[in-house]
């Protein structure tokens, strides 16, 4: 892990643990997260847009991800295994409170987002469970791989209080920046529609953050939130189609099924 992230984000930590203790919601950016050859690294290697095997379009997003590590340049994995490792998940608890955080070792611990232009993501809520390894979902971690970003082509990472009234923090995706979040009903958030030029793309590392299910889990389902400014339609129609795709989850939970993500063409 020392030679992977950066050595003075880690002894930061009694500021970052009261930064996030009282953060609204509750979260800390970390620039500079990575050792800057790490990051560049990252970026140099990042897969293209198309390259990536998982398709996220709808009324409510436009992006593409994949987790399959083995197919990219070994750096990505030597970024993984530094941010599941069990000093870095030590350090998370400590940071979070949260005790015995763990990342898995599948599409549901880490991976890639990417969005070329035009892409979007609205506010949403995470879901809260991992059905294969049944663990509760506690922590995102983000980091922007974007190292010409122009803050004016948009992108910002907003984080809505619970009612959905305003953004409380809106981050820029910029190089290195990595950001972690509590994810729960209280923190819904996404980004709005990138403006890029030709050849750019918003390119960012995921982790999730889990522990066994104990007192106090809830299960909530991922959904779609319009914000206060949506129009009628939109707000209807995103309503609508989340009562259809919960309805229809249930149904397959039902049957057993525990594997929905079908978008995946090349496992």
């Amino acid at each position: 892990m020392n030679t992977i992230i950066n050595p003075a984000i880690l002894q930061r930590l009694p500021e970052l643990t009261a930064q996030f203790a009282t953060g609204e919601p509750k979260h800390v950016v970390l620039d500079g997260f990575l050792l800057d050859e790490v990051a560049n690294k990252l970026h140099e290697h990042f897969p293209s847009v198309d390259s990536l095997k998982v398709k996220r379009k709808s009324l409510n997003e436009n992006k593409v991800e994949d987790y399959h590590f083995e197919r990219w340049d070994p750096v990505f994995i030597e970024v993984r295994n530094a941010i599941r490792s069990n000093e870095f998940t030590q350090w998370m608890s400590s940071l979070t409170g949260i005790e015995n955080l763990q990342c898995p070792d599948d599409a549901l611990g880490s991976g890639l987002h990417q969005g070329g232009q035009g892409s979007f993501v609205d506010v949403h809520i995470d879901v809260n469970f991992d059905p294969k390894q049944k663990l509760w979902r506690r922590i995102n971690l983000l980091i922007y791989l974007n190292r010409h970003w122009d803050e004016a082509w948009g992108g910002h990472l907003e984080l809505w209080d619970a009612k959905m009234t305003k953004v409380l923090s809106r981050v820029a995706p910029l190089h290195n920046r990595a950001i972690l979040f509590l994810t729960d009903e209280t923190s819904p958030h996404g980004y709005k529609a990138i403006d890029v030029p030709e050849g750019e793309s918003r390119k960012s590392f995921y982790a999730y953050y889990f522990t066994e299910v104990s007192d106090g889990f809830k299960y909530s389902d991922s959904r779609f939130i319009a914000r206060p400014d949506d129009g009628l339609v939109r707000r209807s129609a995103t309503a609508m189609k989340e009562w259809a795709k919960i309805r229809a989850k249930r149904v397959l939970k039902a049957l057993g099924v525990t594997s929905l993500d079908f978008q995946d063409k090349n496992r």
